[in-house]
Formats: C-alpha cells, structure tokens, sequence
C-alpha cells in the first residue's frame, strides 16, 4: 500500500478564526489593514509584510510585548471540529501529517505537541522548539512535521525574558507550499498519489497540484474550487477524515 502523507493549512482549517495572526490584533484591539493593503497592491513582498505586522505589534503597547507576552496572547485559540480526531487518527494509521501554514508558529507547535513521539526532543528540520517541548509534551517530540511563519526571539529583558526580533520568521510563503510538499514527499518517501492537502485558500492551491487527493476546506472564496479534488464546506474535519480514509483504504474512526 505504501506510506501515505497529509499535509494542512492551519488559519481556517485545524483553527477556526480568521487566522492566527488576526487572533493576536484581536487580543491587542490593533489592525494590519495599511500593510494588508501594500501587500495586495504589490508593493510588499511576504518577509516585508511579517516585518511590518510584527513592528504594528511590538509598538501596540509602552510595555514591551516579549516573546512570553505574545505566547500568553495566543492561548484560548478556537480549534475546528474535529482536529484532533483526525490527527490522531491518521496517525494511529500510520499516515504522515504535516502542518504547512504562514500562520503564527506558536499555535502549530502547540497542535504538534498535543501528539508526542517516544523520542527526546531534539532540533530538526520540521520539528517543534525545546519550550514547547517543554512546557507541552514532557521533552517529547512530536509526530507531526510543522512550517510555519512568526516571530524569532530577540535579545534577553531584564525581567529574565526575551523581546521579539525586528526580522520574523518566514518557513512558508504565499504560493510555495508546494515546494514544502514535495520536500517533505523525498524525505519521507511518499508518492504524489498518495499525498492528500487540505486548504481554504488560493495559497494553498500549491499544495493541491502536489497532492493525489486536494481537499479545499471551508473554502474562503470561490477561485481555488477549480484546483481542488474535493470541496468540503462545513466546518467539520471529520468530514475530511472520511474523506481521507475512502481515498486512502484506511479505515474509518
């Protein structure tokens, strides 16, 4: 049969909120509108854009927003139906599951350490970083493989924590997910055919042209439909599982 691999966006699909990003501007009562905008005119590229967001963060408050501030915005995140069982479930099925987003990568590795391996953490390509590990899965690793975008850590404060670097992090771009995809397909030594994405969005039409099974998931607007094999339009993801499990022969929770 073969190994098979699922790779998912995050924002819109393993979270139910607009996205990540927008979850902190919501807890800050800030917009990124004006950058939005550059962006959508051409007048940013993806790295400006994080940077621009970022600096509209750190400068929302007299106090400086330190990387434990950030993470401490970020908890309370609204999941999607259905997002552990299929994890779980693909995994205790021995399906490969990747976690491909340009959200925020404080919420991906939390995701990632809620299924931990039996090994000790240690720093690889995909993996999770040593306070997740820490502070959510006993030192473990994770099963999964995450990309994400964020935040990198900067210089230590004098209260024993650590700012926010002027320069983000930048994993995953707009529309090469699927550069990620194929990576992840040598490395792991999986097939196209037996590759499924799930996505909401245009940016993750990338995904879908590396995948045997392209699911566009509570979809955000009408122009991915036609780059996707599946369309799945209620915010439920164990409708994906299903979905997953007939396409692959796996069987179903």
């Amino acid at each position: 049969m073969g190994s098979f691999l699922v790779c998912l966006d995050m924002d819109r699909v393993l979270v139910d909120h607009l996205s990540t990003w927008q979850f902190v501007y919501d807890k800050l009562g800030i917009s990124n509108e004006e950058s939005f905008a550059l962006y959508n005119q051409g007048l940013l590229d993806e790295w400006a854009w994080i940077k621009l967001d970022l600096d509209l963060i750190k400068s929302s408050s007299t106090e400086p927003v330190s990387d434990g501030k950030l993470r401490e915005l970020m908890e309370g995140m609204p999941m999607m139906k259905g997002w552990k069982l299929l994890i779980q479930h693909l995994l205790d099925h021995d399906v490969k599951v990747a976690i491909v987003s340009g959200g925020l990568q404080k919420t991906a590795r939390d995701i990632a350490a809620t299924f931990p391996s039996n090994e000790p953490w240690r720093r690889r390509w995909g993996g999770i970083d040593r306070h997740t590990a820490r502070e959510r899965s006993q030192g473990l690793d994770t099963k999964l493989h995450v990309f994400t975008n964020g935040w990198l850590m900067d210089a230590p404060l004098e209260d024993g924590g650590y700012g926010i670097g002027d320069f983000g992090r930048y994993q995953v771009q707009m529309n090469g997910k699927g550069a990620v995809v194929k990576m992840l397909q040598r490395r792991l030594g999986v097939s196209k055919a037996n590759t499924a994405s799930v996505g909401d969005s245009m940016g993750d039409v990338g995904m879908f042209a590396e995948s045997g099974c392209a699911v566009l998931f509570n979809p955000w607007d009408d122009r991915p439909r036609e780059h996707a094999h599946h369309v799945i339009e209620e915010r439920d993801l164990g409708l994906v599982l299903d979905l997953i499990c007939k396409t692959f022969g796996l069987p179903k929770p």
